[in-house]
């Protein structure tokens, strides 16, 4: 099976995924109960997830178990830790890991972020997908999710989807 690796984020109209200080309250803008934004049917096309050390613990700073706790995971980090479970905390090159998962039988890749990871793939070329989902919001500076000094890269676009409470959600491939 060809192994897809996918960027599936939120973001504000202005291109943020988060404001200052790693706050995420303006996703709660959309929140609508037993609507998921089709987040359950593209965790059953993955099997593997990565992404940075500060995206990790910020979701530990909100959830008892890393929500991803059944996938093989990749914490994108500096620091040596043991493995807890299927969670791995890897301090090698990216664009290796990348390479060598891709090569290896199974679903998509899912990067979870953060910014500095997707950048780092998009420097390299390496990612297949975009899935984004635009929040009506203009939060005005934070984190960016796209920064500068990557090459151009053309997309074509695969899907776009309008939801009631404003949020657009955008799927993307690599020409």
């Amino acid at each position: 099976m060809n192994r897809n690796v996918i960027v599936y984020i939120a973001a504000s109209l202005d291109g943020y995924i988060a404001k200052p200080n790693d706050d995420l309250s303006f996703l709660s803008v959309v929140q609508q109960e037993g609507e998921d934004y089709g987040y359950a049917d593209f965790i059953k096309s993955i099997d593997t997830v990565i992404l940075g050390r500060k995206t990790y613990d910020w979701v530990m700073t909100q959830v008892p178990e890393f929500p991803h706790a059944d996938k093989t995971s990749f914490i994108i980090t500096r620091t040596d830790r043991p493995a807890i479970g299927n969670t791995n905390f890897y301090t090698g090159n990216l664009k290796d890991l990348i390479l060598k998962l891709k090569k290896e039988n199974g679903k998509n890749i899912f990067i979870d972020g953060g910014a500095e990871v997707v950048n780092e793939l998009l420097k390299e070329n390496l990612v297949d997908e975009f899935i984004i989902s635009v929040i009506p919001v203009l939060v005005g500076d934070g984190t960016r999710l796209f920064k500068d000094g990557r090459p151009e890269q053309a997309l074509e676009l695969v899907s776009s989807r309008q939801f009631p409470k404003g949020l657009v959600q955008l799927h993307y491939k690599r020409k």
